[in-house]
């Protein structure tokens, strides 16, 4: 049986890889004077389709049976969000919006769950007998634990989306600056692309700081041995002497 020992990725390379694609969706955003819904739809396709890739060979590479289906939704529901946003025929504002505030609401809230399902998972200790508690302490859980740092992304995915719910599409406003004879419009799309660039930055600086910080030790798994220690000693047969 494969264990968390013999693994050659571990939860660092799976956020290290997200932290990646995320730097380079920030960038390209950052760099860009074409804040158009054609171009926020590409960045966000090509983000979306290499996360969920992540995701979902993390389903093998990484975790272990039981605690596979959070990746597993991330990938699904990002992989399918990429994939949409990649369709030239929604590569429209409406389009835009729809697709990245669907995908955000529904990662957002399936990361979160799982991180809260992981800190209360690691807080809790199990019977080792009717009624008896392990009296063994749990491993320590560190400020850089997956599931708090899950909880921290799934939340700013949410805030991503209601960012975008609060811009109207269809806003636009012309504006000047005579001292440098400068004349633009600000629209709904560009911010709405620029908001996603900026969740782009902030995860990829956050995620890039947990994959390279100390992991705590491994809390005990559920089905580890008791050690022989702490069985009660046998009785020795006594022989009433003669």
């Amino acid at each position: 049986m494969t264990t968390a020992e013999s693994r050659t990725f571990d939860v660092r390379h799976v956020q290290l890889a997200r932290a990646a694609f995320a730097a380079i969706a920030a960038l390209m955003i950052t760099f860009s004077s074409d804040h158009s819904a054609a171009v926020g739809s590409a960045v966000f396709s090509g983000f979306a389709i290499a996360t969920a890739l992540v995701h979902l060979l993390a389903v093998w590479l990484v975790y272990p049976a039981g605690r596979r289906w959070p990746s597993a939704s991330l990938g699904a529901v990002t992989l399918v969000a990429g994939m949409a946003s990649g369709l030239f025929p929604l590569r429209t504002v409406t389009g835009y919006f729809v697709i990245v505030i669907a995908w955000a609401l529904a990662s957002g809230v399936i990361e979160l769950v799982a991180g809260w399902r992981g800190l209360s998972t690691r807080t809790a200790r199990r019977e080792i007998a009717p009624g008896v508690a392990d009296a063994r302490p749990v491993a320590p859980v560190g400020p850089r634990s997956e599931s708090r740092d899950a909880i921290v992304v799934g939340a700013l995915t949410i805030l991503l989306g209601i960012a975008l719910l609060c811009v109207q599409p269809a806003y636009s406003l012309t504006y000047r600056l005579d001292d440098a004879g400068v004349t633009g419009t600000l629209t709904g799309i560009t911010i709405g692309v620029g908001l996603f660039g900026g969740y782009a930055a902030i995860v990829a600086v956050y995620l890039g700081i947990a994959g390279f910080s100390p992991r705590a030790a491994a809390p005990v798994e559920a089905d580890a041995v008791v050690p022989d220690a702490a069985a009660p000693a046998p009785q020795a047969d006594r022989k009433d002497s003669a």
